[in-house]
């Protein structure tokens, strides 16, 4: 089992930067991938940006140049840098990690609420 939770969600205003965190523990060595997500209200989940064991990166069109993801395997955490935020950022950000042969855990989330 992994256990997540997520923090450095928050209040920002339109063009300013967060930077969120996921902390995993549990069964941390065998964390595959690990993924950022986010769902606002009334809207699917959305996969955000991911992030392989040796630091290859994909992200959603809708954040790509604005956002980073990176990971620290020897902290087991994993990061979400957003820049130029936009009201339409204002979401509930999930963190997610992948485990061969259990699956795909998921943290509560952390609200980011970008005012314009």
């Amino acid at each position: 089992q992994v256990q997540l939770v997520e923090s450095g969600g928050g209040l920002v205003q339109a063009g300013g930067s967060l930077r969120l965190s996921c902390a995993a523990s549990g069964s941390i060595f065998s964390i595959n991938v690990m993924n950022w997500h986010r769902q606002a209200p009334g809207k699917q989940r959305e996969l955000v940006a991911t992030v392989t064991p040796g630091g290859s990166t994909n992200y959603a069109d809708s954040v790509k140049g604005r956002f980073i993801i990176s990971r620290d395997n020897a902290k087991n955490m994993v990061y979400l840098e957003m820049n130029s935020l936009k009201p339409e950022d204002t979401s509930l950000y999930y963190c997610s990690a992948e485990v061969p042969r259990l699956g795909l855990f998921w943290g509560q989330g952390t609200q980011v609420t970008v005012s314009s």
